[in-house]
């Protein structure tokens, strides 16, 4: 299959408090809006990929699923996220994997997995390939 586009697809139970969620307190940039007043629909840039917020949901979402960014500063986005009253389910803390976490949740209880990788980890090492884009003949 080739994939040409892709995005995360939120029904949220209150548009206007989850586009108010992730456009003011999260501070997601606007990719476009698009519907009617009566059926809006918004979606948000997440790093490489898309966050749309449309129709309507009624049930809480799964505990199985998650959104996870990865930000730069965890502590300063997690002290940010907690002081406007983002509700906390786990403090930030190094996880066994190497990656430091912090979990919220949205307004419909969606969990919020912040991430950063810190400069030791193995994603940030060189892997050996050429940094230049370039690739050796025959990839």
């Amino acid at each position: 299959m080739e994939v040409l586009a892709s995005r995360v697809l939120l029904h949220p139970r209150d548009h206007d408090v989850s586009r108010r969620f992730y456009e003011e307190t999260v501070g997601l940039g606007v990719f476009r809006e698009f519907g009617t007043p009566e059926h809006p629909g918004i979606v948000f840039f997440i790093g490489s990929g898309l966050l749309e917020l449309s129709g309507h949901g009624e049930a809480a979402p799964s505990a199985a699923t998650r959104l996870l960014l990865q930000v730069r500063d965890l502590d300063a986005e997690f002290t940010r996220l907690r002081g406007a009253g983002v509700p906390v389910v786990d403090e930030p803390e190094r996880k066994p994997w190497g990656l430091l976490e912090a979990t919220l949740t949205d307004p419909d209880g969606l969990q919020i997995v912040l991430v950063q990788i810190p400069e030791d980890h193995p994603q940030r090492l060189s892997t050996g390939m050429p940094l230049t884009g370039e690739r050796a003949a025959g990839d």
